[in-house]
């Protein structure tokens, strides 16, 4: 057989297949389950970020209705801004306290309640339980619990100390704020803990006391190296969730005394809703979201280097 018969004879077959093949199912399927998903991600994520790339080149003035577009000013104005120094150093305070005390009671609980001790589900539930409650109505009740003349300096007068005034001080502002939140919310990171330190394998530990290793030994060599993914896990979407609390700020402090807890979430709320100057606002957002990605990418290259089983 001839090259030209053998290519008619190939071209008529392929003409005979039919194109609904089991393979181009497949694929229909496939795309067919991710298009919701990735629809939301294009309208909720990807949109959003080039509207807000947009907004940050105007100058939009909503009560004048002025929509006018100014380049780059909107970056030089943030570069310039006198406040963006303290902001920026409230922000890193808050998160870094944040996330420090956060993971560290985290995992302090979490190895607590992995003991096979009495009453641990009890102190589970009691832990666990401020996460489920409304973050608005938890923070008012803190706000009246931290006043001068609140239930905390209430305390401490019955044990005969003179508590300060816990929401106007610089340095006792940002710490109540970063207690409340770490109260709030240690639960979580308590729960993803325990759930890997209940994964270790008890052989592990038992022939490690056999080999004469004590219990900081084991914990450094047996605990923290399998349960990296998830310390990794935890410290990405507690890093996240610092940078965007906004809440309890705005119900606490306002950001004051001063701008001593202006954190840069809430500094973009000042911007575009109160003294309504949105494209300066979206480029604080800008600001904001590639301190986000930055911090992030960072924990994840970084991951090579610590995380167990990634190297």
């Amino acid at each position: 057989m001839t090259e030209a018969e053998t290519r008619a004879v190939a071209e008529r077959a392929a003409a005979r297949r039919p194109f609904w093949t089991i393979r181009r199912r497949d694929y229909l399927v496939g795309y067919l389950f991710i298009t919701p998903q990735l629809a939301g991600s294009v309208v909720f994520v990807l949109l959003p970020l080039v509207l807000v790339g947009w907004y940050s080149m105007q100058e939009w003035n909503v009560l004048a209705g002025t929509f006018e577009f100014t380049g780059a000013e909107n970056y030089a104005k943030l570069a310039a801004d006198a406040n963006l120094r303290s902001v920026l150093a409230a922000t890193g305070i808050f998160s870094a306290g944040l996330v420090a005390l956060n993971l560290t009671l985290a995992l302090l609980l979490a190895i607590l309640l992995n003991q096979r001790l009495r009453g641990t589900t009890l102190f589970r539930t009691l832990f666990f339980s401020p996460v489920l409650v409304s973050l608005v109505a938890w923070t008012i009740v803190w706000k009246f619990l931290l006043q001068a003349e609140g239930g905390i300096n209430g305390v401490l007068g019955a044990a005969g100390i003179d508590g300060p005034n816990w929401l106007r001080g610089e340095a006792t502002a940002m710490l109540s704020v970063i207690v409340v939140q770490v109260i709030k919310n240690v639960g979580l990171n308590m729960v993803l803990f325990l759930a890997a330190l209940q994964g270790v394998p008890a052989q592990l530990y038992e022939a490690a006391k056999m080999d004469g290793a004590g219990a900081w030994t084991r914990f450094r060599r047996i605990t923290v190296p399998l349960i990296s993914p998830t310390i990794l896990l935890t410290s990405i979407i507690t890093v996240v969730g610092s940078l965007q609390v906004f809440a309890q700020i705005a119900v606490l402090t306002q950001g004051g005394p001063g701008t001593s807890t202006t954190v840069l979430i809430y500094y973009l709320y000042q911007q575009a809703f109160q003294f309504h100057h949105f494209g300066y606002g979206a480029t604080i957002s800008v600001l904001l979201f590639l301190i986000v990605a930055a911090l992030t990418l960072l924990q994840w290259r970084l991951r090579r280097k610590w995380v167990f089983n990634e190297a």
